[in-house]
């Protein structure tokens, strides 16, 4: 009977996936507060700096936690359900590339690491997927009147894709709970695709991702147990996130018949929009201003909602609850013509996000930040040792650490 059971669940794709949420939600949920008790003990702390927004110190190693369940619970779930030799191929290839920016994530968060190190090692992480792995985009489905690709333009331009998404989910990370809200929201459907287009291994990657980072969320917007995402995290979230897209368009271009679903670029780039929109923006006000576009500031729309006087959470639902409402109409409008379709997903993309930009601050609401605020205040008229919450500024961790914090740390860049 255990044998029937067991063999009835190993061949449920739908059971497989959500035993596969479920099982990543237990063992990161598990796995954040020994990370959060670690980085007290050894001191590894990220320290407020004048675009932080935060106020006192936090635990910056959440992505740690993130990347030890994925590794491992990927790899056992697709090799406890049986795949063929070539999607193990590329499992492992997904793997090796995401170990590479997880130990750059981590050197970065550590003692900081040079933008250009930084760079190469997400061309070598691109490079073993893209090129070794034959994980590519083969065809823009008449975008602009492009089709099928040739190889080498289709090997440059899916490298120009994941080095965009890597780099513009980092730049996101800058609020409590929106880069995990983010990249879950996006994971959960980049996975309901994988799984009724029967790929078992993408939606295994997808659920355990999107599991791992609930358990991280219940911690990052936590205000006793606070502990940040850290590059350790955004830089490989990143780069699943590219590759979720990218395998989205293979996946979808490669059915039997014909694609599963019509204009998929569309769709792709809209459920990637928030993070897409917000560094064209960013970068386009940086050069007009005669500054490099990887300058650090205050402009990204998460900062110009917590102008408004927006909490963290209350920015960070926000932004999630006009994510899904922007991927629903585009899902519901697919079978129009693709440059009309992309028309509509631009305007009502740029209304639901730029849009509170053109709103002036109302001086009436409340100050930025009220809980930061109110704790750096705490801070000035209390000792270390009287602060209440002693999980994040404990008696023995007032010194600081010598580390120079980089553009685009835990605390956003």
């Amino acid at each position: 009977m255990l044998t029937e059971n067991l063999t009835s669940f190993l061949t449920n794709p739908y059971l497989i996936a959500g035993g596969a949420m479920l099982l990543a939600y237990w063992a990161s949920s598990r796995l954040q507060p020994v990370i959060i008790l670690l980085s007290q003990e050894k001191n590894l702390m990220d320290e407020p700096e004048a675009r932080s927004s935060h106020s006192y110190r936090v635990p910056t190693y959440g992505g740690a936690g993130i990347f030890i369940v994925v590794s491992v619970l990927v790899m056992s779930l697709v090799c406890l359900v049986g795949i063929g030799d070539g999607t193990l191929s590329n499992i492992l290839a997904l793997m090796a590339a995401i170990s590479i920016l997880f130990f750059l994530g981590i050197k970065d968060d550590m003692i900081g690491l040079d933008p250009t190190k930084k760079f190469i090692g997400q061309l070598l992480a691109a490079f073993i997927v893209i090129v070794l792995a034959d994980v590519r985009i083969e065809s823009l489905e008449g975008i602009f009147g492009v089709g099928q690709l040739p190889y080498w333009v289709s090997i440059v331009f899916t490298f120009f894709v994941f080095l965009l998404v890597i780099n513009a989910y980092n730049l996101i990370d800058g609020i409590d709970g929106l880069a995990g809200s983010v990249a879950l929201v996006a994971s959960l459907v980049f996975g309901a695709f994988f799984l009724f287009a029967g790929n078992i291994a993408l939606s295994i990657v997808s659920f355990v991702l999107a599991g791992a980072l609930i358990g991280f969320l219940k911690y990052n917007l936590s205000h006793a147990t606070k502990i940040f995402m850290g590059d350790s995290g955004s830089l490989f979230i990143g780069f699943l996130l590219a590759y979720q897209a990218v395998s989205f368009l293979k996946v979808n271009a490669d059915a039997a018949a014909e694609p599963i679903l019509s204009n998929a670029p569309v769709i792709v780039l809209t459920i990637l929009a928030f993070p897409l929109l917000d560094t064209l923006r960013v970068f386009m006000l940086r050069a007009f201003k005669g500054h490099s576009p990887f300058s650090p500031d205050r402009n990204h729309l998460h900062h110009r909602l917590l102008d408004l006087g927006l909490s963290h959470g209350h920015a960070t639902l926000l932004i999630v609850l006009k994510t899904v409402l922007l991927i629903a109409v585009c899902w519901k409008m697919q079978d129009i013509p693709i440059h009309l379709h992309l028309i509509c997903m631009l305007i009502m993309g740029f209304a639901l996000f730029l849009g509170p930009l053109v709103l002036k601050k109302n001086k009436a609401m409340s100050p930025v930040n009220p809980i930061y605020e109110k704790k750096a205040d705490d801070a000035q008229t209390k000792s270390p040792q009287s602060q209440p919450n002693a999980l994040v500024r404990p008696p023995y961790q007032t010194e600081k650490r010598n580390k120079s914090i980089p553009e685009t740390a835990a605390t956003g860049d």
